[in-house]
């Protein structure tokens, strides 16, 4: 009996202890963090400043650490054959456009009426050349002409009535005007002067070389009166239009984040001064580790690149800077 009661007693108490520890840790788990601290450093996008034309450079107006606006003027090469390309490309278009006014304005009553008479005086001729004709046939009917003079009098007259037509046919064209097909052509080849006159243009517009964003000079790279080409930088500029912080979250906190959800940024250089931003990017994959694993240990040691957008940067921030971000959850 002593034996069977020990034995109960003992399963009893390991039930009370399960129990109690059980409370215990309800009671004291630890509930998870209202914020998540990442680590990370800004990143500012540069771009290679390149004229889209070939020449040499005629100006410079930065310097490094200049700050540069949207569509300021940074650099110039010698536009003198630009130039003299524009200058043809608008002459020829005049000259063109002249072509189609003409064929547009069709005949002036002036080339009609001169045709007209033409017509009047071939008429007139003809005439006359019947006449001969006639009176020729009697006579060589009578012996009193010869036979040649009668073939010149048939001749004359034949001669007289294809120039008739021929005027005609002419005075008719000139009233009804040009062919549609001649105006067509026309007006095609003054699209092809105008569209090289715009181009022109934008050759000589390109002998500017400007900003695309606004910016700080990082370097420059050239000297007045080098030969430049698209392939030949001439700045290097830090874009500030868009400044980001790269940084990484562990794969155990994937889960609690999303696109979108502000955050406070703070640097070593001013910790009091925080930067509002937002989480504009997360990674699909897994970084610095495989992505498929197979044990809880080393799923806990995946990482994901985020990217977290500053919201009102300004010059503190540089490129490289380390930073902080407190991702507060639930924002």
């Amino acid at each position: 009996m002593t034996k069977k009661f020990g034995w109960r007693g003992v399963g009893l108490g390991l039930v009370l202890v399960a129990g109690l520890g059980a409370g215990a840790y309800e009671f004291w788990r630890p509930t998870p963090a209202d914020h998540l601290t990442l680590y990370g450093n800004v990143d500012i996008r540069q771009v290679d400043l390149a004229f889209n034309a070939a020449g040499r450079l005629q100006e410079l107006r930065k310097e490094e650490g200049d700050a540069v606006k949207a569509g300021e003027v940074l650099a110039r090469i010698e536009p003198d054959t630009y130039q003299d390309l524009v200058a043809l490309a608008t002459a020829r278009l005049a000259a063109q456009q002249a072509v189609v006014d003409k064929l547009l304005a069709g005949s002036r009553p002036e080339e009609i009426a001169r045709d007209r008479a033409e017509v009047d005086a071939d008429r007139a001729a003809v005439t006359d050349a019947e006449s001969l004709f006639d009176r020729n046939k009697e006579l060589v009917k009578g012996g009193a002409v010869s036979r040649q003079l009668y073939d010149d009098a048939k001749n004359a007259l034949d001669g007289a009535r294809a120039r008739l037509q021929a005027a005609e046919q002419t005075a008719a064209l000139t009233v009804e005007g040009p062919r549609q097909e001649d105006i067509d052509q026309a007006k095609a080849e003054l699209r092809a002067d105008q569209a090289s006159l715009d181009l022109a243009r934008q050759r000589l517009e390109d002998t500017e070389l400007k900003a695309p964003a606004a910016g700080v000079v990082l370097s420059r790279i050239v000297e007045v009166g080098a030969m430049m080409s698209p392939s030949n930088p001439v700045y290097t500029v830090a874009l500030t239009d868009k400044v980001w912080v790269r940084t990484y979250i562990p794969e155990t906190a994937l889960g609690r984040i999303k696109w979108g959800m502000t955050v406070k940024v703070s640097s070593d250089t001013d910790p009091a001064h925080l930067y509002d931003g937002w989480i504009g990017f997360i990674s699909p994959t897994a970084e610095f580790t495989p992505k498929t694993v197979e044990t809880p240990e080393l799923r806990t040691q995946l990482v994901y690149r985020l990217r977290v957008f500053i919201r009102d940067p300004d010059a503190r921030l540089r490129q490289g800077m380390p930073v902080t971000v407190q991702v507060p959850f639930g924002s």
